[in-house]
């Protein structure tokens, strides 16, 4: 004969269950809480570098347009309570600065900051030092600027097959003639960009000394150092790049004060 349980023990069984489903989604809510908490922590912190990149930027006489800052790493809060930050990124459009009056544009500067330490009542109060154990930078100076530099009239700057090249119309004896040519280009140790035009060519050119004389001339008067604008950040410029949009410059630097506010 089978032995009849009774109903009631099947309870504990169903009401156990419950109880830890309730748990489960009890943890998915906190989780969800904190993951939010930690994300509006992160736009606070975003917000607050970005107003003191603006101000150290003011500063050296240089304005961009508001910089986009993105602090990288998760969870975010674990990297306040200990003050220090793997990565953040800056980016920073429109930059304009001046080299001896004439206005350089860099339609971009993106800088990478590793290893950045900020207390959490600098991040709160927006007042004390940012400082990163390595930056690196990388803009574009447009050739709008660079050939307004140069003061050269119709001269045009690009990108040819890797090179920095120049176009420029020239009276030479009475022809009006096209000249052509690539510069090579070398960053000297006081941050300057040297630029020389050792092999200019143009159609057309008579057969004579003289002519072959005042386009060297020209050569020489554009092969310039052109000093770049006051980088922010204490960025050194290492390597300068002609690509199409523009003349990529590289720059780096070592524990450097993200922001000076007091």
């Amino acid at each position: 004969m089978t032995e009849a349980y009774p109903a009631d023990e099947k309870r504990p069984r169903r009401r156990g269950r419950k109880v830890l489903g309730t748990l489960v989604v009890l943890l998915l809510v906190v989780a969800g809480l904190l993951v939010v908490a930690d994300r509006v922590a992160v736009g606070v912190a975003e917000r607050t570098i970005a107003r003191q990149v603006s101000d150290e930027l003011a500063k050296q006489d240089a304005r961009s347009a508001k910089p986009q800052v993105e602090v990288a790493g998760f969870p975010f809060l674990t990297q306040v309570v200990a003050g220090r930050y793997e990565h953040i990124s800056i980016v920073l459009r429109d930059v304009q600065g001046s080299v001896q009056g004439d206005a350089v544009s860099l339609p971009r500067l993106d800088v990478d900051a590793r290893d950045v330490r900020a207390s959490l009542d600098t991040l709160r109060s927006g007042r004390g030092d940012v400082v990163a154990d390595s930056v690196r930078g990388t803009g574009t100076i447009s050739y709008d600027s660079l050939a307004a530099l140069l003061d050269r009239p119709g001269l045009k700057l690009g990108e040819q097959g890797g090179r920095l090249a120049v176009t420029a119309p020239l009276d030479i004896l009475g022809a009006k003639l096209t000249v052509n040519g690539t510069a090579d280009i070398t960053v000297s140790d006081q941050g300057k960009v040297a630029l020389r035009f050792n092999d200019l060519n143009a159609e057309g050119l008579p057969a004579l000394p003289l002519a072959q004389t005042m386009l060297s001339n020209y050569a020489k008067g554009i092969s310039v150092d052109i000093p770049l604008p006051e980088l922010p950040f204490q960025l050194a410029v290492r390597e300068v790049r002609p690509t199409p949009e523009g003349l990529v410059v590289t720059a780096d630097a070592k524990n450097v004060p993200i922001n000076s506010v007091s």
